[in-house]
């Protein structure tokens, strides 16, 4: 496995319970987090951001944030999530909890963005589209829009486009995907979901396997089938450059994980720019 920095911008792990072992309501196999986290590590990851869905999964994600110098966390509310607002009986109490959770995770330096929010008018069934627009702040995640919108995205300075398994699965969004400037991209698992399977088109771009088996099989050695992790980032990046004819894979992972440096992590940039400087000196 060829060494690489690799940042994942947005996993899942306090989400629906996957990495304890349960699936739709029941448990499968004991918790193996731990292990999720050590292969993430092997392969290359130097940080993975957490992603809060809710104001509960928020807390969650920051303290397992806590847990390990190389894990951060978002504070949010998923499109999806945002009548847990009107379920709370006090919105505004609501909000000022997840303003304080931010502000402390921030102070800790351990909360790097706001998300996940935004609008998802696909799933209304979750939430009404006046609630959502009640609701909103902007995030670019898990890309699978047209060229049209790629490019009004684009538009937007200082906004990029996260890149995932989902971003990957017919040849139209591969076609759109290799549209995207490398300066103006990032990648992300969204595991345990948005893992690239067989019947995707970007499927035969990815180099990088680990043995697998089903949940109810599962070993601290394999991942578990249609189960995505965060080590799967290198799949991710294999298909992306693949397609693009990328030749040299390091440096276009270089330049993403800059980006992502840039926008979540500027004291790294900061640190990176005083060691060119010195070497040059």
């Amino acid at each position: 496995m060829a060494p690489l920095k690799l940042i994942d911008i947005g996993a899942n792990l306090t989400a629906d319970g996957m990495f304890a072992g349960w699936y739709h309501g029941k448990q499968c196999h004991s918790p193996d987090l731990v292990h999720v986290l050590q292969r993430a590590w092997d392969a290359g990851l130097t940080r993975i951001i957490v992603t809060g869905g809710s104001l509960k999964e928020s807390k969650e994600a920051l303290s397992l944030a806590d847990s390990d110098g190389r894990l951060f966390c978002t504070v949010g509310v998923h499109p999806t999530r945002c009548t847990e607002f009107e379920k709370s009986g006090d919105s505004e109490k609501h909000l000022q909890e997840l303003l304080q959770l931010t502000t402390y995770g921030v102070a800790r330096g351990k909360v790097v963005a706001v998300g996940e929010c935004g609008l998802d008018y696909d799933r209304l069934q979750f939430c009404p589209a006046d609630t959502q627009r009640r609701f909103t702040a902007g995030v670019v995640h898990s890309f699978t829009g047209t060229s049209e919108e790629r490019d009004q995205l684009l538009a937007i300075p200082n906004l990029y486009i996260g890149i995932n398994g989902c971003s990957l699965k017919t040849a139209e969004n591969l076609e759109v995907m290799a549209g995207i400037p490398v300066e103006r991209m990032m990648i992300e698992t969204d595991s345990p979901y948005c893992d690239i399977k067989n019947t995707h088109a970007g499927i035969k771009h990815v180099k990088t396997t680990w043995p697998s088996k089903k949940k109810e099989k599962h070993d601290i050695h394999s991942l578990v089938k249609s189960r995505n992790e965060p080590c799967q980032i290198r799949q991710v990046l294999e298909v992306i450059a693949a397609y693009r004819k990328e030749q040299d894979v390091g440096g276009f992972a270089r330049a993403i994980y800059e980006n992502t440096c840039r926008i979540f992590f500027p004291h790294d940039i900061d640190t990176m720019a005083d060691v060119v400087l010195s070497a040059n000196n």
